[in-house]
């Protein structure tokens, strides 16, 4: 594959995806944020419960 044409592809590509993707609004955004911090707090809960275990098992 000719390095200029994969280049030229991936500029064309980031172009297309800047044109459609819009910033999101402070409901949106507050709204993400909150999931992606559950998120985070319950696997981070989950891996500090099962280290717990296994090292009260050991």
């Amino acid at each position: 594959m000719d390095v200029s044409k994969s280049i030229s592809g991936f500029i064309s590509d980031s172009k297309r995806v800047l044109a459609i993707s819009y910033k999101p609004d402070q409901k949106t955004f507050n709204r993400t944020l909150k999931i992606v911090l559950l998120g985070t707090l319950i696997i981070g809960v989950l891996g500090f419960i099962i280290a717990t275990i296994i090292s009260l098992l050991t």
